[in-house]
């Protein structure tokens, strides 16, 4: 028995502290969802500023994101374990960094705690975080076969996805019996681990010839933080939002011309000849969309409109984000055995009906319902992530796996960045029109207590609209995932690899 799971096991043995690695940054992403309320308490934000609040996710998204291409091209050049090492370093001080964001001012210059300074270190902490991802996806290349690849691709995600599982349930913990900022001391401790954990990999495949545009990098920072600003306004659109989007443009326009003209470009312009590499970063970008809309309303449904505790809220999210881990391994193997077009396009098809039925809901809805329909969208999301991956990489060269990787997984994060963005701003105003004749507060029991289920009812509204949003983006998906996979085969056989 022993024996056959260690056959199972050894050829992805070596992904295994990259998946670690995975994880645990994925947890970061998700933990703060159970940790805000106080954080909020403890930086003076309030309840009414949830806009604001909303930008310790939004602001780990924009760093998460930003730092990916960089570090691709730095793992083509250095080799995976070292652009790994240097991404867990810069985690590592930003977790104690957000850990001492209340006293930072302080120490500065003797003012109070203040929100922006969490922000802040919650960018440069996901900085690190969200270069482990297309790290781990490039050396998949070289340290499993194409036999295995499919599946191994597969691990990653479910890693990244059970991560996102843990994270809710963490925060939970930590936020019951210690303070938030041990959510991020403690990330130090598995840091190391992590560390020396990958040390015990071959270094991986050193390309000097490799040049990191940095300031192309940059610009494409500022072009992804200032989509985001915009976004955030679209529901009151102001001089603030214009501007914002007017410069992105610029930005955008600025980067192409940039791209076009380097020796070595950031993005690596043979990536964008490969008509399979850019349906499957459209489709990314549409399923990142889709995912935000679960992981954030998901919890936050289940503490304003079902009135549940940290730890109830990350446990429904569980339903589904442990169905996302469990499908990611078998879409994996159904990549591997027939090709990626079945699952992938079976993948969004049940996404989307997930959805639709949990747009249905209503503020009395109940088990089994909200299970069934919980693990039948996660069910379908996992059953994406290794497809995806698998096409989009299928003909990518070898000097350029780590700056694809870095694309498809930018594609997904600027997608969620962009949801959560428009669901901020969206949320906020359909929100406010829905209890803008509903009173604030009555003496009178019976007429507070209609206000609180009117505001329950308005709140179920906004999220059953947004799940509604988001079965239309899966199937609107249906096109380019179609498109991604029609000269993609299937994983070659033992045989053929031979051959």
């Amino acid at each position: 028995m022993f024996s056959r799971a260690g056959r199972i096991i050894s050829p992805y043995r070596l992904l295994l502290p990259l998946c670690f690695g995975v994880f645990i940054a994925a947890d970061d992403m998700t933990v703060v969802v159970t940790l805000l309320p106080d954080m909020m308490a403890d930086l003076r934000v309030g309840v009414s500023e949830l806009d604001r609040a909303s930008w310790s996710i939004t602001g780990f998204l924009i760093g998460f994101t930003a730092a990916m291409p960089l570090m691709g091209r730095i793992s083509d050049r250095t080799g995976y374990r070292l652009a790994f090492l240097a991404a867990l370093g810069v985690f590592t001080l930003g977790s104690a960094l957000v850990a001492m964001s209340p006293q930072i001012p302080g120490w500065l210059f003797g003012g109070p705690p203040e929100f922006n300074w969490l922000v802040g270190m919650r960018v440069f902490q996901a900085i690190g975080g969200g270069a482990l991802i297309p790290i781990s996806i490039a050396a998949v290349n070289e340290l499993v076969d194409g036999r295995h690849r499919a599946i191994a691709y597969g691990l990653i995600g479910a890693s990244a996805e059970a991560g996102g599982v843990f994270g809710p349930l963490w925060g939970g913990g930590i936020t019951t019996w210690l303070s938030w900022e041990w959510a991020f001391w403690l990330n130090i401790p598995v840091t190391v681990v992590a560390a020396l954990w990958i040390m015990r990999n071959p270094p991986g495949s050193r390309n000097r010839k490799v040049k990191v545009d940095i300031p192309a990098g940059i610009v494409f920072a500022a072009a992804l933080a200032l989509l985001t600003v915009g976004l955030v306004r679209i529901g009151e659109p102001d001089a603030l939002m214009t501007i914002s989007l007017a410069v992105t443009a610029a930005l955008v326009v600025l980067l192409v011309v940039m791209n076009t003209r380097s020796a070595d470009a950031l993005f690596p312009r043979p990536l964008f000849h490969l008509v399979s590499f850019n349906f499957a970063n459209i489709t990314h970008f549409l399923v990142g969309a889709v995912l935000i809309v679960g992981m954030v309303t998901v919890p936050l449904m289940a503490a304003t409109v079902f009135g549940k505790t940290p730890i109830e809220g990350g446990l429904q999210l569980l339903r589904m984000t442990i169905a996302i881990a469990a499908a990611a391994v078998i879409g994996g193997i159904i990549t591997q055995r027939i090709g990626p077009r079945l699952p992938v396009l079976l993948g969004l098809v049940i996404t989307s009906l997930g959805f639709l039925l949990m747009s249905g809901w209503a503020v009395d809805v109940a088990e089994p319902a909200i299970t069934a329909h919980l693990l039948l969208t996660g069910l379908g999301l996992g059953l994406l992530v290794s497809p995806i991956a698998e096409t989009a990489l299928f003909r990518v060269g070898d000097g350029q796996r780590g700056a694809a990787s870095a694309l498809i997984t930018v594609s997904r994060m600027v997608g969620m960045t962009a949801g959560l963005a428009a669901m901020t701003a969206l949320g906020t105003v359909q929100f406010q029109q829905l209890v803008a004749d509903v009173p604030a507060f009555s003496l009178d029991p019976v007429v507070q207590r209609q206000i609180i289920e009117s505001a329950q009812n308005a709140a179920m509204d906004v999220f059953t609209r947004f799940y509604q949003y988001a079965a239309v983006l899966a199937a609107l998906a249906l096109v380019p995932a179609y498109l991604m996979t029609r000269r993609v085969r299937a994983v070659p056989t033992a045989s053929e690899e031979e051959a």
